[in-house]
């Protein structure tokens, strides 16, 4: 009788585990584990070869131990490749996301992590397959993912994300507490306070009338609001402008349309400032503004939000920066640091502080 050899995924899966024992007891046996498992001693011999041969523990007769001091079979610094190989899935890779990526592979660079980069859409269908196709592959160890999170779809996917066999953390997201998921990690700005920072600032110039403008597909727009709403409200500004319109996905009349109307709102309600998400469409408004014979910041302040590309405007635009590679960067610790020590190291939730910069769009009004 031949033992059947095992699928790539269900191999690092069994591997991730004798790995978590060892960190646990200190010591291994062949024996023992084969019976855990329900597999053969063959099976346990291979995978302990497998990680005796990338340092990452000690054969011993029998067994295993974790990585001796005096084991030099194999020297760390030549080792082939990297320690771990993680999967990232984000929703798109043109647009805020890139910054992410280059953080996420800096701090890969440093503590031997290969990234495995897959880009997806905003659709919880299409983040699953993606994610499922590097699972597949059986040669991830874990998963840094910015997933659909709200109605049934991004509910069901979050859930399906929580019960993987290997460690998961969410980059620009966050669990809805409702869920009550323990297992997953999360990186993520804090846009509430990104929206506490931009009416704080305009406070502070002057201005009492105030409005916003956000994009109805972004998951910043939630949490951004949210810290606009209760700063405004502690600070006695009014709030006489509130829109949540995809400029930047219209065309021609409708664009044009929509734009009026908000220009009329403006003059109407008296609003001396706006806080727009996100910068392409602060740049649409601030052109139509000043076809319009506006000038900025004379006859309105403009706050972007995002800064990926808010300094070209004319005049350049003050914007809110959420700390994308940093983001990126904190999101291999986390994973790195668990797959090191082990599903008992605590969960952690990391929330980032976006930076204000101030430019040339923003001023006391008249």
């Amino acid at each position: 009788m031949t033992e059947e050899r095992p699928t790539p995924r269900f191999g690092l899966s069994r591997r991730e585990r004798i790995l978590d024992e060892l960190r646990r007891t200190g010591a291994v046996r062949v024996a023992d584990l084969a019976r855990d498992f329900g597999v053969a001693e063959l099976t346990i011999r291979r995978d302990i070869t497998m990680l005796a041969d990338r340092g990452l523990l000690t054969r011993v007769h029998g067994g295993a131990v974790l990585r001796s001091t005096l084991d030099t079979t194999v020297a760390r610094a030549a080792l082939p490749g990297p320690q771990f190989r993680i999967g990232m899935v984000v929703p798109s890779l043109s647009y805020y996301w890139p910054q992410v990526v280059v953080g996420a592979r800096s701090a890969g660079a440093e503590a031997g992590v290969q990234l495995v980069l897959r880009g997806a859409s905003y659709a919880a269908q299409d983040q699953r397959r993606q994610i499922a196709a590097l699972l597949e592959s059986g040669t991830v160890h874990g998963l840094i993912v910015a997933p659909e999170t709200q109605g049934a779809d991004g509910h069901a996917l979050l859930s399906w994300l929580d019960t993987l066999p290997v460690p998961v953390v969410l980059v620009e997201r966050r669990t809805p507490p409702a869920l009550t998921l323990t297992r997953m990690q999360t990186v993520a700005t804090d846009h509430a306070f990104g929206g506490a920072l931009a009416a704080g600032h305009l406070a502070a110039l002057g201005h009492r009338r105030v409005g916003i403008l956000t994009s109805p597909q972004s998951p910043t727009s939630a949490g951004l609001r949210q810290g606009w709403s209760r700063a405004v409200a502690e600070l006695g500004l009014t709030v006489s402008v509130d829109r949540d319109t995809a400029l930047d996905r219209m065309e021609g009349s409708a664009q044009a349309e929509v734009v009026s109307a908000l220009l009329a709102e403006i003059r109407e309600t008296g609003a001396t400032a706006l806080l727009v998400h996100s910068d392409p469409q602060a740049l649409l408004l601030q052109q139509h503004l000043q076809d319009a014979g506006w000038r900025l910041p004379d006859d309105l302040s403009l706050i972007a939000y995002d800064d990926e590309v808010a300094e070209h405007g004319s005049p350049p635009l003050t914007a809110l920066r959420p700390p994308k590679q940093h983001v990126g960067r904190r999101a291999v610790e986390l994973i790195r640091d668990r797959l090191r020590e082990g599903p008992n190291r605590p969960a952690e939730r990391v929330e980032v502080a976006p930076a204000l910069h101030v430019r040339a769009s923003t001023a006391p009004p008249r």
